[in-house]
């Protein structure tokens, strides 16, 4: 049983360069300090405009016999789909000619809507749309390669179900047999060893003939995704076409409190409400809270703290597709480690994120407009979802502490990092 949206439809491309967003755009490149090995190559181009640039026709040089007819199936979280973006340039880049759709979980479809790499989207609803019925959607496609950027066995046997003769993915899960190309996760002693995700991504699309090291993150806004966003901040009573004013006076600052993840990944709401409201009397700052459905116990908490008025965007009718546009137009996020901190990179926007239980290096960014705070404790990090002890991990940060880091990257505004 098919639902809206359910189905093999077409990428709408973002128009204009202000709907593009890339870490390394507009202020800066996607090296992190000491990571300059990694700045961005300018020959990575959109998928129409063909492979012009330095060292881009090697790079674009498709593979003898390469794929036709491609499959991604992309990630389940939002952080993790925008850092699949270098791969999905990549794997576009190394088969230019191939047809590609994107299998994606229907939540999580705004961040690829407006991709120019794609051919085709087919979403689908977990908690509704069994293997099967996913399957049989794939075998109307008639892929001959499918690229898993998930882990799961389930991906893997829905490729299999819907005759997919090519399947490249990492060897989890119990998935071995069901997979023709194998990659091995990084480990040590049968452990995993934290590795960021943007290179584990970025080796599948070698699979396939890809042979840079682009790293940017990127994401793209559709003309639909920003008329929804202009809505929502004439509902909040702002201009709708408001655009980083921090640069000429009071900076525009996006909180993201919550987190899908588990409490463990939340700093203390009292302290970003804090935060929030120094920011609005030494700055002048216009203060948005953004949050998911299921965060809303935690964005009532923050503004019930806050002594200085917020705008609360979760009750103005914000889709994911708004949000990123809104992020685009932010002068600075702070944000717990989650999907938000992501599009925010994505978009060049500077961002203070907040690390608890979990290790940065999973999710490393290599982006030299955030500022990370993480203080060390004997039990992590330990990567779990609710604490089984004090929360000593996120207690132990003070406003200070990150008021600093906001400080720091505010001050920076208009200027080149």
């Amino acid at each position: 049983m098919r639902g809206a949206g359910d189905h093999l439809e077409p990428v709408r491309t973002a128009r204009g360069d202000g709907g593009r967003g890339g870490a390394g755009r507009a202020g800066g490149s996607a090296g992190a300090a000491g990571a300059g090995r990694n700045r961005p190559r300018p020959g990575l181009q959109r998928r129409r405009a063909g492979c012009e640039g330095d060292g881009s026709e090697e790079q674009c040089r498709p593979m003898s016999g390469g794929p036709k007819r491609i499959l991604v199936v992309q990630p389940t979280w939002v952080g993790d789909a925008v850092m699949a973006t270098p791969c999905l340039r990549a794997v576009r880049l190394a088969c230019p000619q191939a047809h590609i759709t994107y299998l994606v979980k229907r939540y999580v479809k705004a961040i690829f809507c407006g991709m120019p790499w794609a051919d085709r989207i087919l979403s689908f609803r977990p908690k509704r749309d069994g293997v099967i019925a996913v399957a049989s959607r794939v075998r109307a496609g008639r892929f001959d390669t499918a690229i898993l950027l998930t882990n799961s066995f389930r991906s893997a046997l829905i490729c299999k179900l819907g005759g997919v003769r090519r399947i490249i993915g990492y060897d989890r899960d119990g998935r071995k047999l069901l997979l023709t190309e194998r990659l091995a996760p990084p480990r040590q002693r049968g452990r995993l060893v934290p590795s960021p995700i943007i290179w584990y991504y970025l080796a599948l699309a070698r699979r396939v003939g890809y042979g840079g090291d682009d790293i940017r993150m990127e994401l793209f806004v559709t003309p639909r995704e920003s008329a929804g966003a202009r809505s929502v901040l004439e509902r909040a009573g702002l201009d709708a076409g408001i655009f980083r004013p921090g640069r000429d006076g009071k900076p525009l600052v996006l909180l993201n409190p919550g987190a899908n993840y588990g409490s463990s990944k939340i700093w203390l709401p009292e302290r970003f409400a804090a935060v929030a409201d120094r920011l609005i009397e030494t700055r002048g700052a216009t203060v948005l809270v953004s949050g998911a459905p299921k965060e809303r116990r935690v964005l009532d908490e923050v503004l019930a703290h806050m002594k200085r008025p917020a705008i609360d965007l979760s009750r103005l009718g914000l889709t994911l597709g708004a949000l990123k546009d809104i992020v685009r137009r932010c002068d600075l996020m702070l944000t717990n480690d989650t999907g938000p901190r992501h599009i925010a990179a994505a978009f060049g926007v500077p961002v203070v994120t907040i690390f608890g239980p979990t290790h940065p290096q999973w999710t490393e960014i290599y982006y030299d407009k955030e500022r990370q705070v993480q203080i060390p404790v004997d039990c992590g990090p330990c990567q779990l979802k609710v604490c089984p002890l004090d929360h000593r991990c996120m207690t132990g940060i003070s406003v200070d502490m990150v008021l600093n880091k906001c400080d720091d990257l505010l001050s920076l505004q208009g200027e080149s990092l």
